[in-house]
């Protein structure tokens, strides 16, 4: 059916690659097909028109939320008036659950149809929430192959499309290519990924760099790299930037997964990073840190024993974690020594971190969730659906 509008909902720097590869792969089954939204530069050079850019929206914690809810409260009315008087023919939520699920709420009760996809993690905290997902979408997309009983149990629509980061993440270079690539000096590499967010810079990038000054007295001929994701400003650096001159930390602008091919060993803020660098196969050490009082209510409401998705996906602890309190520069300078000096610890994270890629599904995903909403928009049944999906 021609001139179609689906609106294409992403807030944060992982949501917005996620969509933008999946509106290519939309219009690529209908290019007549309109699509706006709220997202990113990823998303605008997909086609997609972008009504709200999402960069002010990347917030983390239940305090650092709180403290932007007026910015947060103000994009998700407009984005509601918008929605009532332009109804889309298919509304795709793409992660960015609180924000997303009450967009989804809205969208559902003046009857615009609701495509979820990378549902909110209720495997670890607030199960419940699944049966709220079936009031509010009219059909759940998920990455990880454990989420589908949970929806199915409860009654939701559910179709596992397999993880994005399959065909996202390719490696491709070898150490030394992708270090002549980005100019840097032969030697034993450490990365320095402190996240995508501001907020995660500032709780997580200090204590990278203590780490990086210890690894250094340990071993001077270490040199640190640092990317920094493309949604965020140079700026975000200056507080920091004295010691990243005196520590020789060279940063780059994006290029993330040729910088991760570059390492020999990454120190990495926990989140979808995790995943990516499990993918690419390089060794690592998860830091999290979130506000104090965060961390305190967070503590009673996580149901899961790890932080590092990359640990939940393989069951069980392949990297180490180092949380709030413990995310301590001595430790983990440690660790990232343990890795490098010790060839038959660096060798078996190496092979557990290459089993990864087989439980997040092919490398289609993008495909299958592509054609779940291409479906939708032509009112195929969920049974046709589920059967169209199950037959790929």
């Amino acid at each position: 059916m021609p001139g179609q509008t689906v609106f294409i909902i992403a807030g944060e720097a992982s949501g917005d690659l996620h969509a933008s590869h999946l509106a290519r792969k939309l219009l690529t089954l209908d290019p007549g097909l309109k699509l706006k939204g709220m997202g990113g530069d990823n998303m605008r050079r997909a086609g997609v028109d972008i009504m709200i850019d999402a960069s002010d929206l990347a917030v983390v914690g239940l305090f650092e939320v709180l403290a932007n809810y007026r910015t947060i409260k103000g994009v998700l009315e407009q984005l509601k008036q918008t929605i009532t008087k332009t109804p889309p023919d298919l509304l795709i939520l793409v992660d960015y659950q609180e924000f997303n699920q009450r967009l989804a709420a809205y969208a559902k009760s003046i009857g615009v149809k609701v495509l979820f996809y990378i549902g909110p993690q209720v495997w670890a905290w607030r199960p419940k929430r699944v049966y709220k997902m079936g009031k509010i979408v009219d059909q759940m997309a998920v990455i990880f192959p454990f989420e589908v009983d949970l929806y199915k149990d409860a009654n939701v629509p559910v179709e596992f499309t397999g993880h994005p980061l399959v065909e996202e993440v390719i490696a491709d270079k070898s150490p030394a290519q992708a270090r002549e690539l980005l100019e840097l000096d032969e030697l034993t590499t450490i990365g320095i990924f402190p996240g995508s967010r501001e907020g995660e810079i500032k709780r997580i990038l200090p204590i990278q760099l203590a780490t990086a000054k210890k690894l250094l007295k340990q071993n001077p001929n270490l040199q640190f790299v640092l990317p920094l994701a493309e949604s965020l400003n140079d700026e975000v650096l200056d507080p920091f930037i004295e010691e990243i001159i005196i520590l020789r930390i060279c940063v780059i602008n994006g290029k993330t997964y040729d910088v991760m091919q570059a390492c020999d060993a990454i120190i990495t803020a926990s989140g979808t990073a995790t995943l990516e660098i499990a993918l690419m196969g390089i060794p690592m050490a998860i830091v999290y840190k979130i506000s104090w009082l965060s961390y305190f209510i967070l503590k009673f409401m996580i149901s899961i024993d790890r932080i590092g998705l990359v640990n939940i996906v393989a069951s069980k602890d392949v990297v180490r974690e180092f949380l709030q309190g413990g995310a301590r520069p001595k430790k983990i300078s440690k660790e990232i020594l343990h890795i490098l000096s010790d060839k038959n610890y660096n060798d078996t994270m190496r092979h557990e971190l290459s089993l990864i890629r087989d439980k997040l599904g092919d490398n289609s995903g993008t495909t299958h969730v592509a054609q779940l909403a291409y479906d939708m928009l032509n009112n195929k049944k969920r049974s046709e659906i589920n059967l169209s999906a199950n037959e790929r």
